[in-house]
């Protein structure tokens, strides 16, 4: 099989060569949006994130008052100014006018090597990675805050939960696509993202539960075809947790639960078969 370039054509409009890849391209699953509350059960964690009245990211709750999203969400694109944590609103399991949670933000944190519009392209999507604190923890039996896992392999299959342009009054679950490639700290994915999707999660599955492996940084180009960049998890993620703690002695005093989650235990969502 011949090994092709990887070419990413990011959104910026800026082609980036990452390498290559030597695997197929795998069939991955539709779009399936996910509008009665039988066909979101389990993805109410899954939130759209209102950035002020003009805008919106997607976010994964993934601690009762922890929001993991992507860093640039978090920077108003005409100014490059820091939108104010008081403008952001978490709209837990959005559908059809109405959440399951609505949060607002008591603050944010980036990760300190991601620079909104500077810096090299390849190392700004490394670290587009945020954390935002909720005002008040979510805790309801319908919402159940995702975990985190390791870095999903080349080839493996993994899933997404995202808003976006043109659907973004529902959640949309790709069940199946793949990670195309591995490069230093980001994956190039071929699952389906438009404006709107920064900040979804990423799935990959073990045993039947949906863990968070990535966070959609962008929409790129390979070879004519439309994938996705994520920031890789490991590393990153802790550092912002360190950040967050760092700043509050209340977050070094985290409640049991979110201990529990952390450490890998607690509930998770499961991929529905349609």
């Amino acid at each position: 099989m011949p090994v092709l370039p990887i070419l990413l054509r990011a959104a910026m409009g800026m082609t980036l060569a990452l390498g290559t890849y030597s695997g197929a391209m795998a069939e991955e699953s539709d779009l399936r949006r996910l509008d009665t509350g039988d066909e979101s059960r389990g993805w109410d964690a899954v939130g759209r994130l209102n950035m002020g009245q003009s805008s919106f990211c997607t976010g994964a709750l993934i601690g009762p008052n922890l929001v993991l999203t992507a860093a640039h969400c978090l920077f108003d694109s005409t100014t490059g100014a820091r939108i104010d944590a008081g403008e952001i609103e978490f709209l837990a399991g959005w559908r059809n006018g109405r959440a399951a949670a609505y949060r607002r933000i008591k603050r944010t944190v980036t990760h300190p090597q991601y620079i909104f519009g500077g810096g090299d392209k390849l190392t700004r999507v490394s670290y587009d990675l945020a954390l935002l604190e909720l005002e008040r923890p979510i805790r309801l039996p319908s919402i159940h805050p995702f975990e985190t896992d390791f870095l999903p392999v080349e080839g493996a299959e993994v899933g997404v939960v995202s808003y976006a342009k043109d659907r973004a009054e529902a959640p949309s679950l790709q069940e199946l696509c793949h990670v195309l490639n591995r490069e230093a700290a980001l994956l190039v994915l071929s699952c389906s993202v438009d404006f709107g999707s920064s900040g979804a999660p990423i799935f990959s599955v073990r045993g039947g539960v949906a863990r968070v492996v990535s966070v959609v940084s962008s929409k790129a180009d390979f070879g004519g075809r439309d994938v996705a960049l994520g920031t890789i998890l490991q590393g990153p993620l802790q550092t912002l947790r360190a950040s967050l703690a760092a700043e509050s002695s209340h977050f070094q005093k985290s409640d049991p639960s979110q201990r529990a989650i952390e450490a890998g235990a607690g509930n998770s969502a499961k991929f529905i078969k349609p």
